[in-house]
């Protein structure tokens, strides 16, 4: 006897964005500041207004005169109903220090609309206040726009792309990548690790290496491996490193290099390159991040030093084919508030499309939807016409395009005494070589065409937090 059921849909989630305006006192001061939050709020599941809904916050938190990060994030528990309340915990930094929003919307049906727009909080520094304020949602100007905000995606496992999509071909190669910015001292901090198949048959190894880019002082790198691959269907395991769902573990020439790291994704997966080509690795090579921004905590120990990460933003990729492009290069841009930039540019090795310019696929994630919708349309424009371009060099390349009644220009400069050039082997033997910075400096510019000329939409410009490589064979 068989029983047909019925496929079940993917699960939604929840994402709208927030505005609110107030005041702070601080314990040491006898005068209020202005505050702005902005917050983009992601729940894994539909909201539940007569239950409790866990969501992550990111956003920008503006205190005149004081603080400015445009890397805040946190929680928020959404229980109108069930607990009368709606919670934030908010961290932030401000002159190095951490500090942590901590307050509630307390509901009551009395009086709904000041109950469910006021937000009276208390400022802490180390669990112990340093301040206490108000956050207002004013209904007469935001309303309209939080209302509009709001978008239930289809909800993935980011661990569910942890796994190793290699299944004994000759010839590939396979990578999983994290970069990081850590907020306190500006160090970046790049781990790789890669097992790579080669094409004449022989076994395949693991290999990678790790590397720290201090604010001041000259970049730090170790390699760990090559050693026989072992396939772990968690994720990478080899010669003392491992990449795991919520973590990221080892160390290099014998812990000279040593990391420890737990993994918290803050956003759904992005596919730089069409979804297709990661379930179906149909073109050379397709990369994606299983998390488009994650946040890490742990320790990085080296030269007999070890530097303390706590909540720092970055992210982790994958990449899968048959080895890296004639020519490319490579942007992670965190942009703050929950905003993010994915850019690869490449030329590819084989016959015929190594003469074109390269392709470049480009996603930009900002309040939660991602611009242009289909990666095909940076790359291949409609039937070849209206591609964006890449002007691929050192220290300075960049991406121009147009989508729709968009257009972006991205500048990305990687100087010398911050990048790093490494050695490696693809598995058809044939070398190649990445320069990479992840302290690298972004400027990005994004305009909108309005009444018969363009308007600057938003703009960012990062100082030493980009995370870019440029690479050639």
């Amino acid at each position: 006897m068989s029983v047909d059921t019925a496929p079940v849909a993917p699960a939604r989630g929840t994402v709208f964005r927030e505005t609110m305006l107030g005041t702070l006192r601080l314990d040491t001061e006898d005068r209020t500041r202005r505050v702005r939050l902005d917050l983009t709020v992601t729940a894994d599941r539909l909201l539940r207004l007569s239950g409790t809904t866990e969501a992550r916050a990111a956003g920008r938190m503006r205190i005149a005169g004081w603080a400015d990060d445009p890397r805040a994030e946190g929680e928020l528990e959404i229980s109108p109903w069930a607990r009368r309340r709606i919670r934030y915990r908010i961290t932030f930094t401000s002159g190095g220090r951490r500090l942590t929003l901590d307050g509630w919307k307390a509901v009551t049906w009395r009086r709904p609309v000041a109950s469910m727009t006021v937000l009276p909080y208390t400022l802490r520094e180390d669990g112990a206040r340093i301040g206490t304020g108000t956050l207002r949602f004013s209904l007469p100007a935001q309303l309209l726009p939080f209302l509009a905000s709001f978008r239930f995606p289809r909800q993935e496992d980011p661990d569910a792309h942890l796994p190793p999509r290699w299944r004994g071909e000759p010839g590939r190669t396979e990578v999983w990548y994290t970069t990081v910015t850590d907020p306190a001292t500006g160090t970046g901090l790049w781990l790789h690790h890669e097992m790579t198949a080669p094409a004449d048959g022989s076994e395949p190894y693991g290999h990678g290496w790790a590397a720290v880019f201090p604010k001041d002082g000259p970049v730090r790198h170790a390699r760990f491996g090559p050693a026989p691959w072992t396939r772990d269907e968690s994720g990478y395991s080899g010669d003392g490193a491992a990449v795991q769902p919520g973590r990221l573990t080892g160390s290099a020439e014998d812990g000279a290099l040593r990391w420890d790291l737990a993994e918290r994704p803050g956003d759904q997966p992005l596919f730089t390159f069409p979804r297709w080509s990661w379930r179906r690795p149909l073109l050379p090579a397709a990369q994606m991040l299983p998390a488009a921004r994650a946040s890490y905590d742990g320790t990085v120990t080296h030269d007999g030093s070890t530097l303390t990460l706590t909540a720092a933003p970055g992210a982790s990729a994958r990449i899968y084919g048959h080895g890296n492009a004639r020519r490319w290069a490579w942007l992670h841009a965190d942009l703050g508030g929950g905003d993010v930039l994915e850019i690869v540019a490449a030329v590819s090795t084989r016959p015929g499309l190594r003469r074109l310019p390269p392709l470049v696929f480009l996603r930009l994630r900002r309040h939660g939807r991602t611009w242009p919708r289909r990666p095909e349309r940076s790359a291949v424009g409609w039937a070849g016409a209206g591609r964006f371009r890449a002007d691929i060099a050192l220290p300075t390349w960049t991406v121009t395009g147009r989508c729709g009644l968009r257009r972006i220009r991205v500048e990305v400069t990687q100087p010398p005494d911050r990048t790093l050039a490494l050695d490696y082997t693809d598995p058809d033997g044939g070398h190649a070589t990445c320069r990479n910075s992840e302290r690298a400096d972004a400027h990005v510019l994004v305009e909108r065409w309005w009444f018969g000329g363009w308007r600057t939409e938003a703009a960012w410009t990062l100082d030493g937090t980009a995370h870019a490589e440029v690479g050639t064979r």
